[in-house]
C-alpha cells in the first residue's frame, strides 16, 4: 500500500493553513474603533466578509491575508477631483458595524496598515 504524503496542514504548520514562501504570513491590518464588542460585522468595499474565511482578529485588529489597497489623495488629484475629473484606481475601504449602548453605529473607511 502506498505511503501517504504528510497533509499540509500537519504539526509544524501555522493555525489557518501553511505558510507562503517559507515565511511568515503578512497581514495587513486595520484598528477596531474603541468601545467594538462582540457580535460586529465587517465589510470591504460594501462586501460581508467571514471571521475565519477572509479575516481574524488579534489584539484588537482585524487581520486580512489578502492586500488590501488604500490612496492617499494628494492636492492634485483632489482638485481634479472636485472638478468631476475622476480616476480609476483602487482604492479598498474597511467599514465595520456594531452596536454601542444599544445604538447602531458604523466605522467606515477604517485606516488600513499595510504589512511591516
Amino acid at each position: 500500500m502506498p505511503e501517504k504524503s504528510p497533509s499540509p496542514q500537519g504539526r509544524g504548520s501555522p493555525p489557518g493553513g501553511p505558510r507562503r514562501r517559507g515565511g511568515p504570513t503578512s497581514y495587513w491590518r486595520v484598528k477596531l474603533p474603541a468601545g467594538v464588542g462582540q457580535p460586529f460585522e465587517v465589510y470591504v468595499n460594501g462586501v460581508r466578509q467571514e471571521l475565519g474565511a477572509d479575516y481574524r482578529i488579534a489584539a484588537g485588529e482585524l487581520l486580512f491575508e489578502r492586500e488590501l489597497v488604500s490612496q492617499k489623495l494628494g492636492l492634485w488629484a483632489w482638485l481634479i477631483g472636485f472638478w468631476g475629473i475622476g480616476t480609476y484606481k483602487r482604492n479598498d475601504e474597511v467599514d465595520v458595524r456594531y452596536e454601542l449602548q444599544g445604538r447602531p453605529m458604523l466605522a467606515h473607511a477604517l485606516e488600513i496598515i499595510p504589512p511591516s
